[in-house]
């Protein structure tokens, strides 16, 4: 008889390519998840993976069998979910994902309260840019994650709980430091600092400002808003920051200021998004209501 622990084993080799570190992630031994994962080929009659001693495959009739355990997976974890709904809410574990020009400027804001009124959530965050954080929902590696939109995310859920703009940060000596909004006809576009490629907020600022990447200085480049930040400190250009991080990344600074883009918006919306039929969407919904209150407190709304 296939069990569950088989299929959680091979979808665990699946996703690390690697026995030892899927051992690892499940909590057994390597020899434990080893053996569970032929009898599960045996049972079968068929090699799912193909083994050497440097890297694990996925053959063709594995691909499918692997498709259809995620689909069983995901359907068991939702069976667990409906149980868990008639306990006390947010007391089940859940996986979030957050992107890196999200999660440092909204968590700190918001996780104090989580914790405050859901002292038993067992909560994982997973930092990714959105691509993989999409990906991973799809396939039930976390049960939800934030993104910035607009983002492709068809066939899931999206359930939008803030808007906001963006915000020209530059150094207090440059000229237009006085202002309280800026046009993007008025933006200096060979300088402004943008994100390296796979940050939708590069994606985002570019539609806002209506550039082309092509018009921007691809020399100047950042992994990370804090990047970008020391760099119009030390008066190598501007760049652009939302809203919610202006406290932590500007307003304690003596060298820089913030101009508001002066362009249609809202220039970026955040949502959840979750798999379509998943089970703990009143999870979400409670905490979209309490992000929200917590960004009204920190975040003067558009």
């Amino acid at each position: 008889m296939i069990s569950l622990k088989q299929l959680t084993y091979a979808l665990a080799v699946a996703e690390t390519r690697h026995f030892k570190k899927a051992a690892a992630q499940c909590g057994v031994s390597q020899s434990a998840l080893s053996t569970a994962v032929s009898e599960l080929e045996n049972q079968l009659g068929v090699q799912i993976f193909e083994r050497d001693n440097k890297k694990v495959l996925i053959s063709p009739i594995g691909e499918q069998i692997l498709s259809k355990a995620r689909d069983i997976k995901l359907d068991i974890d939702d069976l667990y979910m409906i149980s868990q709904g008639q306990q006390a809410p947010l007391s089940y574990p859940l996986s979030i994902g957050v992107i890196p020009t999200i999660g440092p400027y909204l968590l700190p804001k918001t996780l104090p309260e989580v914790r405050k009124q859901y002292p038993d959530l067992k909560l994982r965050i997973v930092e990714e840019q959105s691509e993989v954080l999409v990906e991973k929902v799809r396939k039930g590696e976390l049960d939800t994650a934030i993104l910035a939109l607009p983002y492709a995310v068809d066939g899931l859920l999206a359930l939008e709980f803030w808007q906001e703009d963006f915000y020209l940060v530059t150094n207090k000596s440059s000229d237009i430091a006085n202002r309280k909004e800026i046009s993007s006809a008025e933006l200096d576009e060979g300088h402004l600092l943008l994100l390296k490629d796979g940050h939708c907020l590069k994606d985002h600022v570019l539609a806002a400002c209506k550039l082309q990447a092509t018009q921007t200085d691809h020399s100047l480049e950042g992994a990370s808003l804090y990047t970008l930040i020391q760099m119009v400190a030390s008066q190598m250009g501007t760049t652009m920051v939302p809203q919610m991080a202006l406290d932590q990344l500007v307003s304690h600074s003596n060298e820089l200021t913030a101009v508001h883009l002066n362009e249609p918006g809202p220039h970026r919306k955040l949502a959840f998004i979750t798999r379509l039929n998943y089970a703990g969407v009143p999870n979400i919904e409670l905490l979209i209501k309490l992000f929200k209150g917590q960004l009204m407190h920190y975040c003067a709304p558009n």
